[in-house]
């Protein structure tokens, strides 16, 4: 069994587990998310624990229990606390704009950038080189936040552009005469 999988998931107060024909979906306080089960896994609940088991002994069964248990653990924490993505801008002139479900970028070219943000993701500007993105499901805030930084990825030589808060950007050294 995968060491994973052999963890069980806690369920807190005030979340709703419901698996049915194939799917998962949980409920909770910030709001909900479904997706489908692998067919090689089993989820059990036993009173405030959720486990997730391989059904037969191939590889692929052992392996997709602890992705299956990670998605679930995952999705249970996005309804309870939520995930979050910092992103910074850094340039002369680079600014973000929050505007309902659209983001609007100032990146330095001819033409601002303007992002729609799908159902379920938050974007705020708490300032103007500061963007936020909240949401309930952890692959989709990464993928808004990949897309954002993709406007403008930081360059190697001033390091400007947008990047994660928690991003190191290795400078080059310039050409020497």
């Amino acid at each position: 069994m995968s060491r994973i999988a052999k963890n069980p998931i806690a369920v807190p107060k005030g979340v709703d587990i419901s698996v049915a024909s194939g799917q998962i979906a949980v409920k909770g306080p910030l709001g909900s998310i479904a997706t489908d089960v692998n067919p090689t896994v089993e989820l059990v609940r036993e009173g405030e624990h959720l486990t997730c088991k391989a059904l037969g002994n191939s590889r692929q069964a052992n392996a997709m229990s602890g992705t299956m248990r990670a998605l679930v653990a995952n999705m249970v924490t996005g309804v309870t606390k939520g995930f979050e993505r910092k992103l910074t801008l850094v340039g002369v002139g680079y600014r973000a704009q929050a505007q309902g479900d659209k983001l609007n970028l100032s990146l330095g070219f001819s033409h601002p950038v303007v992002l729609q943000m799908p159902k379920g993701i938050k974007v705020v500007t708490p300032t103007q080189t500061e963007v936020l993105v909240s949401g309930v499901d952890r692959q989709l805030v990464g993928q808004v936040a990949a897309k954002i930084r993709d406007a403008r990825p930081p360059e190697p030589y001033k390091g400007k552009g947008v990047r994660y808060a928690d991003e190191v950007v290795v400078l080059k050294e310039t050409k020497k005469k």
